[in-house]
């Protein structure tokens, strides 16, 4: 099971970034503007926000194998399907679809994860969500390699959904296939649930953060510190890297610290990090301190995604699926406002003063988690128990 979902979240991260790392081409395909291509991305994060509470509410009636191999299926055709767009609105069209897959995988594989820690018992969601990390990194790099070779861009794209399709053949057999009601852990509504929306909130800050490092840092490295735009993308990548190791290590960190100190730890050095890179004007300084955002941010998502679920636990083992749905769905509006927000901010100032805003955004985490870590003890208090857990 542990290899199988592993396999899934690998799927997800190494489709996503080969297209996105054939933007130019998509875009000269298209004919589009800048303004336009913005439009037609926003189809992606529009067409994630809007399907996940819905696949939450699919995942806790077919269980996270069947929403796994629906949102795969889809995938492997919807993204070949890039290729034959031929307008911005075309393509907007596309990425909706392709969001809206997304976000199904999204779910179904959270809940198969959360279900493969419960099994045993053992906090590996960080490990299953460097998965993701090391498809993006691979993604990006078949792109680079297919480009390379003059592979023209629906060879390309075909080529990886096969792929794709074959691997998720072999796995998905093995990925838990649990059902469940649809009743939260307590048959309350999740959207009522304290707890939930400080969880969100720590996805939020950090959707924020990865969205606004990963479309405006080559911009300020190159009008800021004045680099190449090939050393520009280097701080990133060290970004990406960091943030996958960090992930594969985070189970003994995990048990150390506990969840809820290892949110606010990272958050501290990811806003360390970030508040180095914009304030010290040496391109070491960048490369380092974009480096210790990737490390600290790296368990933001995984964390949050164990403990949504284990607020949705029934005495049964099962349940989180509504949890899960309510956070990622919260989690998206991170990544739609972030990278505007940064924009909007550099045209009134700078990206220095924007990026050192995400810094603060970051540390926000700190308090965040300190809130909902007493949101769940009062509900675990005996007299909110009989109201947590069944």
């Amino acid at each position: 099971m542990r290899l199988a979902v592993f396999a899934v979240f690998l799927f997800n991260g190494a489709l996503y970034l080969s297209w996105a790392a054939r933007l130019p081409t998509l875009a000269a395909q298209v004919g589009a503007t800048e303004a336009t291509l913005g439009l037609a991305l926003l189809g992606a994060s529009v067409g994630l926000a809007l399907t996940a509470p819905f696949a939450a509410r699919l995942c806790a009636s077919v269980g996270a194998r069947k929403l796994v191999v629906l949102g795969a299926s889809v995938t492997v055709l919807a993204v070949p399907a890039l290729s034959f767009a031929g307008s911005p609105l075309h393509l907007g069209l596309n990425l909706f679809v392709l969001g809206s897959c997304g976000a199904t995988l999204d779910v179904g594989m959270n809940v198969a994860a959360v279900a493969v820690t419960r099994a045993l018992d053992r906090p590996l969601m960080p490990q299953f969500h460097a998965g993701f990390s090391i498809g993006t990194l691979t993604g990006s790099l078949g792109a680079a390699g297919a480009a390379a070779a003059g592979w023209d861009l629906r060879t390309h794209l075909v080529a990886v959904s096969a792929l794709g399709a074959v691997a998720m053949a072999v796995a998905i057999r093995h990925v838990p296939g649990e059902t469940g009601d649809r009743a939260g852990a307590d048959g309350r509504s999740a959207v009522r649930r304290p707890l939930l929306w400080l969880l969100a909130g720590i996805t939020v800050c950090a959707a924020v953060a990865e969205g606004a490092t990963a479309d405006w840092s080559a911009l300020f490295f190159v009008e800021e510190r004045h680099l190449s735009e090939a050393a520009a993308a280097m701080p990133y990548a060290g970004f990406s890297i960091a943030m996958a190791l960090a992930r594969l290590v985070g189970e003994p960190v995990q048990r150390r610290l506990g969840p809820y100190r290892l949110l606010g730890a990272g958050a501290v050095v990811a806003a360390a990090g970030l508040a180095l890179a914009v304030l010290v004007a040496a391109p070491v300084a960048g490369f380092t301190g974009f480096a210790l955002a990737g490390v600290g941010l790296a368990f933001c998502f995984p964390v949050v995604m164990d403990l949504a679920g284990d607020a949705g636990r029934r005495a049964d083992g099962t349940g989180g699926e509504r949890e899960i749905g309510l956070v990622t769905t919260l989690a998206y509006t991170g990544f739609l406002v972030g990278p505007p927000m940064v924009g909007g901010l550099a045209h009134a100032s700078s990206l220095t003063v924007s990026l050192g805003v995400i810094a603060v955004v970051i540390a926000l985490i700190v308090p965040t988690a300190w809130w909902a870590r007493r949101a769940r003890a009062r509900e675990l208090t005996p007299a909110g128990a009989g109201s947590s857990r069944p």
